[in-house]
């Protein structure tokens, strides 16, 4: 992982415990295989702590790791270091995804939440006028009783935020091309063809995983389906939705966003979106931070603790996992 990360990521207390579940080098903490210590590391090593910054543990760095079984991976997706070399082998893997997937629901449903709630629109009134607004004139609209809301994609954080929402007088559509309607009820939701949530929610959130298939899924066509007014956010991928598409959309001010991923990922600094009153704009955030990482941390310790116990990893990730 990143040198960085490390100390953030597991702290005085997670150490002593990796310490004790493991014969390790607390002080090494490798971004770079090929480096000394790290390689004479790897010639022992039975199993790598990995998190964001990881390199790929390719056919290279298998053959100086004899002894490699398991790779516990404390972040979400593993598809940037776990190559097809590692499933050749047979390497087990574990992700903290599903610890990572917590606090992008929570983001996801604060901002849904506050969308329906009008804040912006609300805050921005009071800056700008000074004085109490009529609150039964002006917004008549606002509000989250009897709103609906669409989720894109029954992911991991998709169904998370599906159960967070259920407690709310709201009306929960979700799209997902593999979810029965069945299933969709036991999550409280409706099934929907994509067009006709897009067309019917007064909120649209994207979850879906980034595969060839998904790019542009909410595309230019569906963007112009959504009511005037409606928020669009997305904590997924920005390769989801069509990035022109979508800003010239937020620069008429037709659409509202919540935006915590967009394409580059730092938009330039000449970008509309840092400014346009209807856009909340967020750097990638909305994942684990600051003592939400000791949350990963936890996780990878326990599945660390059940492959010494000789147990399987209550969160494995396969090769044909669409979001690993």
């Amino acid at each position: 992982m990143e040198p960085g990360v490390a100390p953030r990521l597991f702290g005085a207390e997670r150490l002593d415990r990796l310490t004790a579940l493991a014969d390790v080098d607390p002080g090494l903490v490798a971004d770079d295989f090929a480096a000394p210590a790290a390689a004479r590391a790897l010639r022992a090593a039975e199993v790598v702590v990995s998190c964001w910054g990881c390199p790929p543990l390719d056919e290279a760095v298998l053959a100086a790791a004899p002894r490699l079984r398991a790779v516990v991976h404390a972040a979400g997706s593993v598809r940037g270091h776990v190559t097809d070399a590692c499933w050749d082998r047979g390497i087990l893997v574990s992700s903290a995804a599903w610890a990572n997937a917590l606090p992008v629901a929570e983001y996801t449903v604060a901002a849904v939440l506050m969308a329906n709630k009008g804040l912006f629109t609300v805050r921005d009134d009071y800056r700008r006028r000074r004085a109490r607004p009529d609150w039964r004139g002006d917004y008549p609209h606002v509000g989250n009783y009897g709103k609906t809301v669409g989720v894109v994609g029954a992911s991991r954080v998709g169904r998370r935020v599906l159960r967070l929402l259920r407690p709310y007088d709201l009306r929960l559509l979700v799209y997902d091309p593999y979810l029965g309607p069945g299933e969709a009820r036991r999550l409280g939701a409706a099934a929907a063809d994509l067009d006709e949530l897009c067309a019917a929610c007064d909120v649209v959130s994207v979850h879906a995983p980034e595969l060839p298939a998904t790019r542009h899924l909410v595309d230019r066509r569906r963007l112009a389906l959504m009511r005037d007014g409606a928020t669009l956010v997305n904590t997924a991928r920005a390769a989801l939705v069509d990035q022109d598409a979508l800003l010239a959309e937020l620069v008429s001010g037709r659409l509202h966003a919540v935006l915590d991923v967009t394409d580059p990922e730092v938009p330039p600094p000449g970008s509309p979106l840092y400014d346009l009153p209807n856009v909340v704009l967020t750097p990638h955030a909305a994942g684990s931070l600051g003592t939400e990482l000791h949350r990963l941390a936890a996780a990878a310790l326990d599945e660390l603790a059940r492959y010494a116990a000789g147990l399987p990893f209550a969160h494995p990730v396969h090769r044909a996992d669409p979001s690993a």
